[in-house]
């Protein structure tokens, strides 16, 4: 009889995979050291991912679902650009101080194999900004805003909300800070983020 896959097993891989990927990279990962932290041989791995590739992308896929959908929401709901900014930046926030390890995943993933984005797009969990660029200018018409490109606005709300994990251990070096002073960091980020982003494009 052939063995049908088991969810729970399917989990255990996943999670140790993420666990290990995090902390050696996808160059200096091993599938013997996954199996082992998923307390199965290298045998069952196999069955389950026949290669380190395909293990790596289930692991970046199954992180970057959790996040789109949210952003998604936010970026395409009936709220002003101000809202969706401080909500955007507090939804992100929040996340990856949870998941540590999806910012860094991602450039290194896109470093090492630029094509992976072509994958990703397949399951259509990118980003849709469309209707924020829409938005933008809109109320830059209005008189909302100050003249502003919501292309550029977007890249400016992602650099400032990522750059400070990509570069946790600069940031850390820089500010004297442990792990529990930089989380608390972040979390002032949600507000520091919003206050100056708000202040740069709103006209007063």
């Amino acid at each position: 009889m052939a063995r049908t896959k088991d969810k729970n097993t399917e989990e255990q891989i996943l999670e140790a995979a993420k666990n290990v990927f995090q902390t050696k990279g996808m160059d200096g990962a091993r599938m013997q050291e996954i199996a082992d932290s998923a307390g199965i041989n290298k045998a069952m791995l196999h069955y389950y991912y026949r290669s380190k590739q395909l293990l790596f992308e289930a692991v970046f896929k199954n992180a970057f679902s959790l996040l789109a959908p949210q952003l998604n929401k936010i970026l395409n709901d009936a709220s002003s650009i101000e809202e969706k900014v401080r909500n955007f930046t507090s939804n992100y926030i929040t996340f990856i101080i949870k998941h540590p390890y999806l910012p860094n995943f991602i450039i290194q993933e896109l470093n090492r194999n630029p094509d992976f984005i072509l994958k990703i797009q397949e399951n259509s969990t990118l980003l849709n900004i469309e209707k924020f660029k829409t938005q933008v200018t809109l109320e830059v018409n209005q008189g909302i805003l100050k003249p502003t490109k919501g292309d550029q606005l977007f890249i400016n709300i992602m650099a400032l909300n990522i750059f400070p994990f990509v570069a946790k251990p600069l940031i850390k070096a820089f500010t004297k800070e442990d792990e529990k002073g930089f989380k608390t960091l972040m979390e002032q980020r949600k507000t520091e983020v919003s206050e100056f982003i708000i202040n740069s494009i709103k006209q007063h």
